[in-house]
């Protein structure tokens, strides 16, 4: 769970929010609340010089100018700083309150640049900020500050982006496979018991995107470039095979969050979408209204040059309920995703029931285990002659590998589970 917890406190109503949220999450983890708050002296003192030339003439001889210039410079430093204790001291007080340990920090700067800097300076494992700031109009929906802190951390980020926070609504996952979608869940499920509240996957997979592709490119696809592209078969394999294997696979990446739930002594609900993901995820929080939802700050496909993924963008701008970017990675055991995400052809299976039942649990592991290191997502007899192979090249005697690899060594022809005999 969180032990340090970051909260920016500019005095709005987004952050008045933040805080209280913070501190519930503080007294049930234990974790200490560092507030800040940046002010920009300098940049009012530049904006102060740029606004000389404008002033009436009897401001603008020598002395009259250097008199304002000390007078403004006084003020302006000692009064931001002034200001900022006094709204830190709101953050002290509530805390001291709560029986939450807790430091705030003033810092003088570009707001955003210099909460960046103190964050990634630091060892807080959480930052709660509120989605918008004193600055806010009526059409905002995302402060500049929040948004510009949301891309250059590498912290779990809990966005506050509605009040009251004693909404109903369950708490949303959003699940990609990807290590930060599970460290995303691991959260939620964290949260959950903080604020007692069901916990829901989501997962969506796009079945549009190939036929769009597909249509884009036959219209520019010369038949001497389709027949070397073999463009018919590989359209129709899309269609056929790898769009419904899509479905099958985050299929699979819900089952084994609901398996990781289920050992936590948590229940999941989960939920399969087909369709743009921000857009299905948008329309999902628009007619489940969640109280939060958790996601990865980057995807499946994300490389590690990238700020936010896609869909996180764009529910980040667009969705009303409050929002956890995770940057935790949690990898569930390679053996339970691959039980879930794993197929077995007839062959493969009838293979199988050719080991002694005492050994086929074993055997069915070690063979699940080997497939998932090496991206398969369904066991053919091929990859079981390749898992027997890598055993018999390790020598390894561990029971499961000796319950696959039987005493084929030895006897190969004796082996139910050995190598396929060639005909």
């Amino acid at each position: 769970m969180y032990k340090s917890i970051y909260l920016p406190f500019d005095n709005s109503a987004h952050a008045a929010c933040a805080l209280e949220l913070g501190i519930a999450i503080a007294q049930r983890s234990a974790a200490r609340i560092t507030g800040s708050h940046v002010y920009a002296a300098r940049l009012h003192d530049l904006r102060f010089r740029q606004m000389e030339s404008g002033l009436p003439q009897r401001y603008r001889g020598e002395a009259k100018l250097a008199e304002q210039r000390e007078v403004h410079d006084e003020l302006i430093t000692r009064g931001l700083g002034l200001v900022s204790d006094s709204y830190l001291a709101v953050v002290s007080s509530k805390c001291a309150a709560a029986g939450v340990p807790s430091r705030c920090v003033a810092l003088e700067g570009r707001n955003w640049q210099r909460l960046v800097e103190d964050i990634r300076a630091s060892d807080h494992d959480l930052v709660v900020m509120g989605a918008l700031g004193l600055g806010a109009v009526d059409i905002s929906r995302l402060g500049s500050v929040c948004e510009r802190v949301a891309r250059r951390t590498d912290r779990d980020l809990l966005v506050v982006k509605t009040r009251p926070l004693d909404r109903a609504g369950c708490i949303a996952v959003a699940i990609d496979g990807s290590a930060r979608s599970f460290g995303a869940l691991m959260a939620a499920l964290e949260l959950s018991r903080i604020f007692e509240r069901p916990v829901e996957a989501v997962a969506v997979y796009d079945p549009h995107f190939h036929a769009v592709a597909f249509r884009s490119i036959s219209g520019v696809l010369s038949p001497a470039a389709a027949e070397v592209l073999r463009f018919s078969e590989q359209q129709r394999l899309h269609e056929e095979i790898i769009d419904g294997g899509l479905a099958r696979i985050y299929q699979a990446q819900l089952d084994a969050a609901a398996k990781l739930a289920a050992g936590r002594g948590a229940k999941l609900r989960t939920m399969l979408l087909a369709g743009k993901p921000f857009e299905q995820l948008l329309d999902y929080v628009r007619e489940r209204q969640p109280w939060l939802l958790a996601l990865g700050r980057t995807g499946a496909h994300s490389d590690a040059e990238m700020d936010l993924g896609s869909a996180t963008e764009n529910l980040l701008r667009s969705a009303d309920c409050h929002l956890l970017l995770a940057a935790r990675g949690h990898e569930p055991a390679l053996e339970q995703a691959a039980d879930s995400a794993t197929a077995w052809t007839a062959e493969a299976e009838a293979r199988m029931q050719r080991v002694p039942e005492s050994a086929r649990a074993m055997a069915r592991r070690a063979v699940l285990m080997h497939a998932a290191q090496r991206g398969h997502t369904v066991v053919t007899c091929d990859v079981i002659d390749s898992c027997l192979n890598a055993l018999m090249r390790d020598g390894t005697t561990a029971p499961e590998h000796e319950a696959v690899a039987g005493d084929a060594a030895a006897r190969p022809s004796s082996c139910p589970f050995g190598k396929r005999q060639a005909r």
